[in-house]
């Protein structure tokens, strides 16, 4: 059974190429960061974790867009993700990609509606 939408925060916030948002997830019992970003004029969510090795992608808080804003950086090793759908394009994720997390955008806000702990 789905969870009821959770608010991330007010649709204004997320800027297209812009500063991201941070919030958590709980999936299987475990709490994990995430975060939501605007890219080519959507809302997208992933979790906060490099295909490469499990540390947080921000260089700094709230900041997941590489210098061009076209990709997702991770900042400990350099590796490059599409802010499309989270596919690894470059570096060291070896072409393991994001985890998504389903949002949505209405009524000015962006919530969360994942169920939690989904898979």
């Amino acid at each position: 059974m789905a969870a009821d939408p959770r608010l991330i925060c007010p649709a204004a916030e997320l800027l297209d190429g812009g500063r991201g948002v941070r919030f958590t997830i709980e999936r299987q019992g475990v709490v994990e960061p995430a975060f939501a970003i605007r890219f080519g004029g959507r809302v997208r969510a992933y979790v906060n974790r490099c295909g490469h090795v499990p540390v947080e992608l921000d260089w700094q808080h709230n900041e997941f867009f590489d210098d061009s804003k076209l990709y997702l950086i991770c900042a400990t090793h350099g590796a490059l993700y599409s802010p499309a759908d989270g596919r690894c394009l470059g570096g060291r994720c070896n072409g393991r990609g994001l985890t998504p997390v389903d949002v949505e955008e209405r009524d000015d806000a962006v919530y969360l509606t994942a169920s939690e702990n989904e898979p």
